[in-house]
């Protein structure tokens, strides 16, 4: 099977430009209510899990940056 998600691998980009770990990542979204580890964290950086659209809106927030600038190659 291909990749599950699009946009892992700029997460994981961004999250390590930012200084980011995965775990503080996984702790930034919980605080935003959504229920994710850092093994989620992995997985969809790796692209074998689905992100889901209030997910990437977190994540967005999480590393401070925009839902385009995740989608951009």
């Amino acid at each position: 099977m291909g990749p599950r998600n699009i946009i892992g691998k700029k997460i994981k980009y961004l999250r390590k430009r930012k200084n980011v770990t995965q775990e503080e990542l996984a702790a930034r979204m919980n605080v935003q209510g959504i229920n994710i580890d850092r093994p989620m964290i992995s997985k969809i950086e790796n692209q074998t899990r689905e992100i889901l659209d209030y997910e990437i809106k977190a994540i967005s927030i999480a590393l401070s940056t925009t839902i385009e600038e995740l989608f951009k190659e």
